[in-house]
């Protein structure tokens, strides 16, 4: 019996074609809670800090002495903490994915 859940299993799997798209090449839908990138207005910020201490993994660096906000964008788990305890609302979650990379990947934004 194995054999022929095997073989329907194997007929399915042909006529449907594949379940994944090539990201890179092809981009699937965007649905509007899809979790992205963190993106930040930095008229607003006030460096508070708020968002460095709530973020789980360690990828967000504040500095209010050199008016600085850091982001290192293949640590971020885009889980939306930051942008929830941000007393300015000056960070929002936008649904476009960061693309690939190969090296490091950290996004330094400076108040001049």
């Amino acid at each position: 019996m194995a054999i022929l859940n095997m073989t329907k299993t194997l007929i399915k799997s042909l006529f449907h074609g594949p379940y994944t798209c090539l990201y890179p090449l092809k981009e699937k839908d965007k649905y509007e809670r899809t979790r992205g990138k963190i993106e930040i207005d930095m008229p607003q910020c006030i460096y508070c800090g708020m968002c460095q201490r709530r973020c789980p993994t360690g990828a967000i660096l504040v500095s209010k002495a050199d008016a600085s906000w850091e982001i290192d964008r293949l640590k971020c788990i885009q889980c939306g903490y930051c942008s929830e305890v941000c007393p300015k609302k000056c960070l929002t979650m936008d649904n476009h994915y960061t693309p690939p990379s190969y090296g490091e990947s950290k996004d330094q934004y400076t108040n001049a």
